[in-house]
């Protein structure tokens, strides 16, 4: 059976399962919809927190930024593990014990405020909006080369998956839903990467091969750490070293403090501790989800290595006509181009841009053909050798193709990346429709509504949503993981500080919180946008704030929030007592009491 047969039979048999489950466990309340009863075991939540957690930037993107930048990306690894380390410990049990449906709902009833509910609505939205974005873009490239049809198709196509199971099923559909993508997404992680292990390495397990040493051409031990050898082929070809990171220290550290606490400050992850039925169950569920992280992030690395090494071995000074078929296909849509700057017929890969941005086509290969059969490009080349550009995020899903692999595998991959995408899309677009039905409609502006009326402004608002969603994978301000590490950075800046305040400092007020959110996303959403659409010509360490990038500037946002909401909370009245007694006892395990002296 081909690949294209098989990638029919593998996506369309998984989302027959998604459309089941989400018809099998439709909501019908406003507790089914938003946080799934509340009945989640702690392992399926674990497995649902996982999926709805890694979403395309892991599955699909971080890989792909590792093969490229080497060294540098180990801050995606730090910052996203790590961060869900600190939502565990720090703030999952607590606001499970709080039992409040939503973000914005802790923060309302915390800082017994409608304002701050408001502003912590307009936090979410400008969070999950960003993050849903890189997600709609993940599903559109993965429909883009296994169903193709061009990426903004597969962006539609993805909107629709989506919008069935999300809205008919609320969270109890997605939890569920999710614990399926899951077991798709990590299986189709991976089967390649032991594969290609295997291959390259002898060993079994990718972890073990990312620290080897590689085999040669006859299967024999070379003698040459894998690291060693990609150090060598890339510098080579004018590259920095993988093993050497270009960044800075300052900048290293503050994207890492930024995803970290942007993790931690998540609505749609954090809802998730809100599904089990007990605080105790917050924290099992905790401990599962990161066990299920670990497998694909201590993975990644080696994958991203791997995908590198083979793909230089298998493009780098090969003719064309003679390249393998995954480049003809990638090419197709419009995620890989080639333009022949010194008329040999052979592609080159060396350091820098080949094009002035993403290649632009004159038309398909069936209309508009080179000199070779190639897609023929209508933006003007650079100056430079460098003559191939390759979307990062096609790393993952063509590495497969890449390796030779069995056409089930590639299959398999195609079917993972869907899935890694649709269940954080789901759970974004969830939390969204419940910001906008549950804070903004009911606790806020019509309080005497149903919960009929409610249940189906929900469902509404995540009709809208999609919609918006979908624009936003079609024109997307980045590369997928570019893109999530955007939302991290906001969340960072907006959620984590009042939330942990609001937790741990009883004498945080409404007016600090909402003057630290505030200042905090205003801050660092308008560096973003200064630096990636206003003026990316200026996008470059000697224009930045200390030296922090775009994708670092969350932490200086979350600083920044800190220092207002404290200052701002020091000069206006305290808490209400019973604000400051709620503070108190969600942070005294059920049935403590005082010590008694015998």
């Amino acid at each position: 059976m081909d690949v294209q047969t098989l990638t029919y039979l593998f996506v369309g048999g998984s989302f027959a399962l998604y459309i089941g489950i989400a018809i099998w466990s439709r909501a019908g309340s406003t507790k089914d919809f938003y946080v799934a009863g509340g009945g989640v075991s702690p392992i399926a939540n674990g497995a649902a927190t996982a999926a709805d957690w890694m979403s395309a930037a892991s599955f699909i993107s971080m890989a792909g930024i590792i093969a490229y930048s080497g060294y540098d990306a180990s801050v995606y690894l730090m910052g996203w593990t790590g961060g869900y380390v600190l939502l565990a410990m720090l703030l999952a049990p607590y606001l499970r014990k709080f039992g409040k449906f939503t973000v914005p709902d802790f923060i309302g009833d915390r800082y017994y405020s409608n304002v701050a509910r408001t502003v912590a609505v307009i936090c979410v939205i400008f969070v999950s909006f960003t993050y849903v974005a890189g997600q709609m873009r993940g599903t559109g490239i993965v429909f883009a080369r296994f169903l193709e049809v061009n990426v903004n198709t597969g962006v539609v196509i993805g909107m629709g998956i989506v919008f069935f199971y999300a809205v008919l099923g609320g969270m109890k559909g997605i939890t569920y839903t999710q614990v399926a993508q899951y077991c798709v997404l990590i299986f189709a992680f991976l089967v390649p990467a032991v594969f290609l292990s295997i291959m390259m390495t002898g060993h079994v397990l990718p972890q073990t091969g990312f620290g080897a040493t590689v085999l040669d051409a006859a299967g024999n031990d070379s003698g040459v750490y894998l690291l060693n050898k990609l150090d060598q082929v890339v510098t080579d070809l004018g590259f920095t070293e993988y093993t050497d990171g270009s960044k800075s220290t300052i900048d290293v550290f503050f994207i890492a403090a930024a995803l970290m606490c942007g993790t931690a400050g998540l609505p749609h992850v954090i809802v998730r501790f809100f599904t089990v039925p007990r605080v105790k169950d917050a924290r099992i569920s905790a401990g599962w989800a990161l066990f299920f992280i670990a497998l694909l992030y201590t993975s990644a690395p080696a994958v991203g290595a791997f995908a590198r090494l083979n793909l230089i071995d298998t493009v780098h000074q090969t003719q064309y006509e003679k390249l393998p078929d995954w480049f003809y296909n990638w090419e197709n849509s419009g995620l890989i181009g080639w333009v022949d700057k010194n008329g040999d017929g052979a592609v080159q890969m060396s350091a820098g841009a080949p094009f002035e941005g993403k290649p632009t086509f004159a038309g398909t290969r069936a209309e508009v053909q080179g000199s070779y059969g190639e897609r023929v490009l209508t933006n003007t080349p650079t100056d430079n050798d460098a003559e191939v550009y390759i979307d990062r995020d096609i790393i993952v899903l063509a590495n497969p193709e890449i390796g030779n692999l069995p056409a089930w595998v590639i299959a398999l991959v195609a079917a993972g990346g869907v899935a890694a995408a649709l269940s954080t899309a789901a759970g974004l677009l969830l939390v969204i429709s419940s910001a906008i039905s549950h804070d903004l409609l009911k606790k806020t502006l019509k309080p005497d509504i149903t919960e009929k009326q409610e249940l189906l402004a929900a469902r509404g608002a995540a009709v809208v949503a999609i919609c918006i969603a979908g624009y936003f994978g079609i024109n997307p301000p980045g590369f997928v993981a570019q893109v999530v590490a955007f939302a991290f950075g906001l969340a960072a800046a907006s959620f984590f500080p009042v939330i942990l305040m609001g937790i741990f400092y009883k004498r945080m007020n409404k007016e600090g919180a909402i003057a630290g959110m505030l200042t905090g996303l205003a801050f660092t959403f308008c560096y973003i946008v200064f630096f990636k659409f206003v003026s990316p010509e200026l996008n470059s360490a000697e224009h930045w704030l200390l030296g922090v990038s775009p994708e670092g500037i969350g932490t200086v946002g979350m600083l920044l929030n800190f220092a207002v909401a404290f200052t701002v909370s020091r000069f206006t009245a305290p808490p209400p007592d019973h604000i400051q007694h709620i503070v108190e006892d969600i942070r005294v395990p059920r049935g403590a009491g005082e010590a008694v002296a015998h």
